[in-house]
């Protein structure tokens, strides 16, 4: 008997679909030429994640399939401006229509009027999402090991270093850290939640990090809502967090980042009581 569909299989098919129809509309092999024809990128989302402290990827969501509406009141683009006063490094926009309610328009506004490097944060399933991306102005792309192939990765990060994007690679298990790691990913994205039942455990990324090698840049995702979550994962070694709904939820979006950053000391690689 077949197993029912994931919410994970079901955004995977959706994807499917909008790529069929967006074919029809633009030919592969134009927005191929369009995209290459630009110039290349420096792989700035993943330079951004290089630094003495863990990094902050904040991300613009209006809705999720767990958690229905975040923000009925979403004005991405301030909420974009307002994460990169902020001191956020990086910006994660969904673009996926149907269960986040995202839009490509909401990632090309917000890449036109930001600096800080954003990445597309949609299912990946096809390579012309990739030359999309880059049309569209992200940094980087999302891939999901749950979707993919270990071949698909590899093909799509040769696509991605085509461009000059970043490629964050998603992994929820041991086997797909492993399989991330063959396919020659250089950002590994650990989920928090578990996308077949929703459920959050932080202790995933902690579990998952020495699996990792030290030269692979390492993302918590998902479920971080505390400097004492950040606390726990900066220890662990993560190299960044990638924060959605504690941000959405936040009136004030630049103190909670500095909430969740904590007082931190560089110098002595602790976080100072207040």
């Amino acid at each position: 008997m077949k197993q029912s569909m994931t919410i994970l299989d079901k955004l995977a098919d959706h994807a499917r679909e909008r790529v069929a129809a967006a074919k029809l509309r633009v030919h592969a092999g134009e927005i191929m030429e369009r995209a290459l024809a630009l110039p290349a990128g420096g792989f700035e989302f993943e330079k951004a994640l290089k630094k003495d402290d863990i990094a902050f990827i904040c991300e613009c969501k209006k809705a999720s399939p767990s958690k229905g509406i975040i923000a009925e009141d979403f004005p991405y683009l301030d909420i974009a401006k307002e994460y990169e006063a902020a001191g956020a490094d990086c910006i994660s926009v969904l673009t996926e229509p149907k269960w986040f309610l995202g839009s490509d328009a909401y990632l090309q506004e917000i890449t036109a009027n930001v600096s800080i490097p954003c990445i597309r944060k949609d299912f990946t399933v096809d390579e012309y999402m990739i030359y999309e991306a880059k049309l569209l102005g992200a940094k980087a792309v999302l891939l999901i090991c749950s979707i993919l192939t270990q071949q698909q990765i590899s093909d799509y990060i040769a696509v991605c270093d085509k461009l000059g994007l970043s490629a964050l690679v998603e992994a929820h298990d041991e086997a797909e850290i492993a399989m991330a790691v063959s396919s020659g990913a250089r950002i590994i994205g650990v989920n928090n939640r578990n996308l077949k039942d929703f459920s959050v455990d932080t202790g995933n990324s902690r579990r998952m990090r020495e699996l990792v090698p030290g030269n692979i840049a390492f993302v918590s995702e998902s479920g971080v809502s505390s400097a004492s979550d950040i606390e726990a994962l900066r220890q662990a070694g993560a190299d960044a967090v990638l924060i959605g709904e504690a941000l959405m939820k936040a009136p004030d979006k630049r103190s909670k980042l500095t909430e969740l950053r904590g007082n931190y000391d560089k110098d002595k690689n602790v976080r100072l009581e207040k």
